[in-house]
């Protein structure tokens, strides 16, 4: 019994070296839940000219991170291509550009579905729901991973919120 319950602590301690090493040059991922109200700066828009209300908005928004995780506190820009059909459908996308001191650079992208259901007064009520991962970064954000969910609620008519739940993981050499 000895001898077996020594080959199992070996086996173990060489999984937790394996692992170790395979995933050396990585911290553990953080928590990460920030909003920022993005303000339009440009934007491009194509309306549709067939009665149906369908447009595709390209936009260029600027805001300040806030809440907790990493980047708290970023300066974000979004670049940003809306493909909606009011009262319908759409499909949001485009990239974040989070920026945290100089040089210190991270860039995310986004996909989100935005889907309207009956609201209040049957009046259709729009959820915007979908996930972002971070796809390169410089400076301290260099080698940075992670991924989460994205919700956009509107602040305003022209403001959105966007509202990034998940983990980020800084690379440490």
């Amino acid at each position: 019994m000895h001898i077996k319950n020594s080959s199992i602590l070996r086996l173990a301690s060489a999984t937790v070296v394996a692992a170790t090493l395979a995933f050396g040059g990585t911290a553990m991922a953080e928590p990460l839940n920030v909003q920022a109200t993005m303000v339009p700066k440009e934007q491009i828009k194509l309306d549709f000219k067939d009665g149906s209300g369908h447009f595709v908005l390209m936009v260029r928004r600027e805001g300040t991170a806030t809440g907790t995780g990493l980047l708290n506190e970023a300066s974000i820009v979004e670049f940003g291509r809306h493909d909606i059909i009011p009262g319908v459908s759409g499909d949001p996308s485009g990239y974040l550009v989070a920026t945290k001191g100089e040089g210190n650079v991270a860039y995310i992208k986004w996909t989100v579905r935005a889907i309207f259901l009956p609201g209040k007064n049957g009046k259709p009520e729009l959820n915007d729901n979908g996930f972002w991962e971070v796809v390169s970064g410089t400076g301290s954000f260099k080698g940075l991973k992670g991924a989460g969910t994205l919700h956009i609620k509107s602040a305003s008519p022209t403001d959105p919120i966007f509202i990034l739940d998940g983990n980020l993981a800084p690379f440490q050499p």
